[in-house]
């Protein structure tokens, strides 16, 4: 009897850290205090690191289903368009909404926290985006020099604008994306001064700006 309390005592403790962990991760994002998540479950920090072990175990306990349900919905939404533009377009507003509306994603999408799960979801991103961007370049929609590591910059360039803004100006973001989806439309596009990233320069700036976000 006494081992099976010991069991039900573990897995309720289990599942209030998952609760309180996805609640405190989505509303100060993946860097949030490891104490705080276990005060707010109602266990200690050492009950959490028994039941998870590290804040990585965490994340991908809790976060990666969010991220894979958000982000699928955005571009399930994009993909619907039948203008590939504004399937790109929206598409680029949809994963800026989310990082507006959740630290959590937010720290996902700007790659600020890296764990197993959600390297696999973000390799599942970047197929859905290469074909989003292909396929409204295809039709002449969009400048055909743009990149899906350019992208990448758009979302980063967000995810710094939305966590010094949102307090002071939380709409700021919306205004400086508008101005960048105009300036991506093909037709009067002029040649960019410098070459677009390669696959590893871009694993190499991920890692750097990773760095900086965890100061």
């Amino acid at each position: 009897m006494a081992k099976t309390t010991l069991r039900a005592d573990a897995r309720r403790n289990t599942e209030k850290l998952r609760v309180a962990a996805l609640l405190v991760f989505q509303e100060k994002g993946l860097h949030a205090p490891l104490d705080e998540i276990a005060q707010r479950a109602g266990v200690s920090s050492g009950t959490l690191y028994n039941r998870f072990g590290s804040r990585e175990a965490l994340i991908d306990a809790v976060v990666p289903e969010l991220a894979a349900q958000s982000l699928g919905k955005v571009a399930k939404r994009a993909l619907a368009e039948r203008d590939p533009w504004d399937g790109f377009a929206g598409y680029v507003m949809g994963v800026c909404e989310l990082q507006a509306s959740c630290p959590a994603l937010n720290d996902v999408i700007s790659r600020r926290y890296a764990s197993e799960q959600l390297t696999v979801i973000c390799r599942v991103t970047e197929e859905r985006e290469r074909y989003i961007i292909e396929r409204a370049q295809r039709e002449g929609l969009l400048r055909a020099d743009f990149t899906r590591e350019d992208l990448l910059f758009v979302f980063w360039s967000t995810a710094m604008l939305v966590r010094h803004s949102a307090d002071a100006a939380p709409d700021a973001w919306r205004r400086s994306v508008g101005f960048l989806l105009d300036g991506l439309r093909a037709g009067a596009a002029h040649p960019l001064p410098a070459e677009p990233l390669t696959r590893d320069q871009m694993e190499e700036v991920m890692f750097r700006l990773g760095e900086v976000g965890a100061i």
